[in-house]
């Protein structure tokens, strides 16, 4: 649930429009990626009808094989929504976009986002598709059984026979998602949806494509440019995801990038009138807060039953609005908090319900197969929790990056798509957007990717907060724009400045 929760805040940040510390050490060079796929076989096109809930967008399917190796094995339908370009007589061709995740669906992106997204340019010249990755949304997603999610140990074992407990937990709903699912469940990885974007392209008749992909979409468009650069035209990438980082450097550097939010926010509040907590020690304020919740002193205003809140799902609502950044909300809601007067020693009991059936639930089946990461003993993760601790004890450590961490104990070693130094060669220039700022992925994933790729990206910095990057100003969003129309890229070196916060108070 905390997972899902953030992946609404990304998806929310991206229709709305960390200080840079010691680099993060990557794996090391030697490690090479994976063999360079050949090309696809021929696939039938793409059938599209009007989509339901917006008949002035298109929706298909594509039909591909779950196993690459076995074609004439299990398939899926593959969902894709289409908006026509809007001046067909300048149409440069088609731009595939991903918001992220993941599991954030690009066909509900494509139909309910892109227009108020992109700008009218974009929009004038490209057909924009979006299609929901493998086992996500309309693609056969990945279910699995609501009641058995619903129980799961924590994520912060106390000691080894909790650890045990987790990854007993993480096997059982792996056994009972690839029960419900079926073999989708071991190829969700994102080197095989970069395969099946590639089968899109051939599908649409395209030799070549555009592409924009935003957060964990960047780790789509990295792949797809090391194994068909040459079948790119251009591609932007924003929130730029580092798929050379070991376990620790992962870990410590969300953890950074969570602490530094925090910071930007504190720094905010003391110079900006409007803020809730203005002519307060705003750290102070918080971590008080989390010393009540710790002790169960802190309720929920949305609890009609008064259940308490812990400091966890307090950080989870700060790191949530760092994404927008939505600082006005915060400073209101944890001024609220602060207010609250000595709850009931005895509050009303929630009632406890076991939910029933299936929910769709991808993350893991997509990040435990894209990254290595496995801590193999209670002493292993302690240490890295630790270290979390250490790098934000604010925000108690990245409580995003520490549930995908956790979600991953106990499952198989192996995994479809491990990381590896990006090796990008034949495709065009390429260019990434990243907040200087970024509440989830640290700035130096953006550094160490262009450094990786020097020859091949251009970094345009945002100097400002929050995880969204194209639609922050005027700056960002036309360097975008430039680039996918016209191929012009800003110059190497510079950087686009802040805009004002979200202000959703």
């Amino acid at each position: 649930m905390r997972l899902r929760l953030l992946l609404t805040a990304l998806t929310g940040a991206l229709t709305a429009t960390l200080v840079a510390g010691t680099p993060t050490a990557p794996v090391a060079r030697a490690s090479a990626p994976p063999p360079r796929a050949p090309a696809p076989a021929p696939v039938d096109g793409v059938r599209w009808t009007p989509c339901p809930e917006d008949t002035s967008a298109d929706c298909g399917t594509l039909r591909l094989p779950v196993d690459r190796s076995r074609p004439s094995g299990e398939h899926f339908d593959l969902a894709l929504a289409r908006r026509r370009a809007a001046d067909p007589e300048r149409r440069i061709g088609v731009l595939l976009v991903n918001p992220g995740g993941p599991g954030a669906s690009g066909v509900d992106f494509a139909v309910n986002d892109v227009p108020s997204y992109f700008g009218p340019e974009v929009r004038a010249r490209f057909d924009i598709i979006g299609f929901d990755p493998r086992g996500v949304g309309r693609s056969q997603p990945v279910v699995c059984s609501s009641e058995l999610l619903s129980r799961g140990p924590s994520a912060y074992p106390r000691d080894r026979a909790g650890f045990d407990r987790l990854a007993a937990h993480n096997r059982a709903v792996l056994d009972d998602c690839r029960r419900r699912s079926g073999p989708i469940t071991d190829h969700a990885d994102t080197l095989n949806v970069v395969h099946d974007m590639d089968a899109v392209r051939a599908a649409l008749g395209e030799r070549r494509i555009s592409y924009f992909g935003h957060s964990y979409g960047t780790l789509i468009g990295e792949q797809y440019a090391e194994e068909y650069g040459d079948r790119l035209r251009a591609m932007a990438l924003t929130a730029n995801l580092d798929h050379s980082l070991g376990l620790r450097d992962f870990m410590v550097s969300s953890a950074k990038a969570a602490e530094d939010s925090f910071h930007t926010f504190v720094r905010w509040c003391e110079t900006t009138a409007s803020c809730a907590l203005y002519g307060r020690d705003v750290t102070a304020v918080w971590d008080a807060l989390l010393d009540r919740a710790d002790r169960g002193l802190v309720t929920d205003p949305a609890d009609p039953g008064g259940r308490p809140l812990n400091a966890h799902a307090l950080t989870l609502t700060a790191f949530s609005d760092f994404y927008g950044p939505n600082w006005a909300r915060l400073a209101s809601y944890i001024a609220g908090l602060t207010a609250q007067k000595t709850p009931p020693t005895n509050p009303v009991p929630a009632t406890p319900t076991a939910p029933q059936g299936t929910r769709a639930e991808p993350f893991h089946a997509v990040f435990c197969q894209d990254w290595r990461f496995r801590p193999k003993s209670y002493e292993e993760f302690a240490r890295l929790t630790e270290a979390e601790l250490r790098a934000a004890p604010h925000m108690r450590g990245a409580t995003r990056t520490h549930d995908a961490v956790a979600g991953c104990v106990g499952r198989p070693d192996r995994v479809n798509n491990p990381q590896h130094w990006l090796r990008v060669t034949g495709a065009p220039r390429i260019l990434l957007l990243h907040s200087r700022h970024d509440p989830a992925n640290h700035f130096t994933w953006a550094t160490a990717v262009h450094r990786q790729t020097r020859t091949t990206t251009v970094l345009l910095p945002y100097e400002g907060a929050g995880h969204s990057v194209y639609g922050r100003n005027a700056c960002t969003r036309g360097a975008v724009d430039d680039y996918l129309t016209r191929l012009r890229l800003p110059n190497p070196g510079s950087s686009c400045p802040p805009a004002a916060p979200v202000n959703n108070g």
